[in-house]
């Protein structure tokens, strides 16, 4: 199989059937072998029963139908699960991506040996003030902290190569760091290409100002990951014992201190009226609990399996 096309949704019924129409077009006017996976993450709507019809007249669809709503990365991780073709597609099911930019893609993949391809919204028709200015400072600090230069990292429309998807794991809200969790993989060959970004043509966005508070939480707990998410130990342990060093260093200093004031009859107060001797011994406690906190993270990291932080209640085609 050529190509997947995974396009995670919530509450879109307006707009499956003619976004589905529109994807078959271009990949039978490309001779394409593909599928379209739609996962319906808990719509209250139609939507789904609007995949089932897809799916009875069209073996190319198919559907996953998660229990609740999870969020798009739990959906994301879903579909790539169930893709089978060689380049996977990924695209918002709302109509503001273009299937037009299908055939390019799939020719950066399979021709140019791009891993991953990110598209890129450079005219964009949202709201300038809660959407455009936000993203230019999310994808500004995106790209100081991961040290990939790309313009919009939350673009919906992407391709990757099937080892990619395959490969990266993707929860909570980390669907915006996908190029990121492929390069922690050892995917580094990761380009961009601008898209066509159209404005929304039903409904509403799904997404508010809190996204980009997410973000931005995100970023850190990433770039945290990308260090120390398989060594926490070196990280928690190395604070934890300069700490604790620096406490014992100062708590025997302080006895030195009473010691030598009490050998030669020196006035000298009572250790625990000292506040460097509780400065010290907060210092020893904070260490120990950091170091206990990296040599717990390396056995949870050993000892517990990657889950599926979703539960899928009804499949199409599958």
């Amino acid at each position: 199989m050529d190509i997947s096309v995974v396009i995670p949704l919530l509450n879109e019924e307006e707009s499956l059937q003619e976004l589905y129409d529109w994807i078959a077009k271009v990949m039978q006017s490309n001779q394409f072998l593909y599928e379209v996976i739609f996962i319906d993450d808990g719509s209250t709507d139609t939507s789904w029963n609007i995949i089932q019809e897809l799916s009875e007249k069209n073996p190319q669809v198919k559907g996953i139908r998660f229990q609740r709503n999870y969020g798009k990365s739990q959906a994301l991780d879903a579909g790539f699960g169930a893709a089978n073709g060689n380049v996977i597609i990924t695209m918002d099911a709302d109509l503001q991506d273009n299937p037009e930019e299908i055939p390019e893609l799939y020719d950066l993949i399979m021709k140019e040996g791009y891993d991953l391809i990110s598209g890129w919204k450079k005219k964009r028709y949202d709201n300038v003030l809660t959407k455009n200015i936000p993203s230019k400072l999310f994808n500004w600090a995106a790209r100081k902290t991961s040290g990939l230069e790309l313009n919009d990292f939350n673009c919906g429309l992407k391709a990757y190569k099937k080892d990619v998807a395959k490969a990266v794991k993707v929860s909570g809200e980390m669907h915006r760091y996908i190029p990121v969790l492929a390069k922690n993989e050892g995917f580094t060959k990761i380009g961009e290409k601008v898209v066509q970004h159209q404005a929304r043509k039903y409904g509403e966005t799904k997404f508010g100002m809190d996204r980009f508070v997410n973000g931005f939480l995100d970023l850190i707990t990433i770039s945290f990951l990308s260090k120390f998410g398989k060594r926490p130990m070196h990280f928690f342990g190395l604070w934890g014992t300069l700490m604790f060093i620096v406490g014992t260093t100062m708590a025997f200093y302080v006895g030195v201190i009473k010691l030598y004031r009490v050998f030669n009859n020196i006035p000298s107060i009572l250790v625990t009226q000292n506040p460097w001797f509780y400065i010290a011994l907060t210092s020893m406690i904070l260490g120990t609990l950091l170091f206990l906190a990296g040599f717990l993270g390396e056995l949870i990291i050993k000892s517990n399996p990657l889950q599926k932080h979703y539960k899928v209640k009804e499949e199409q085609n599958l």
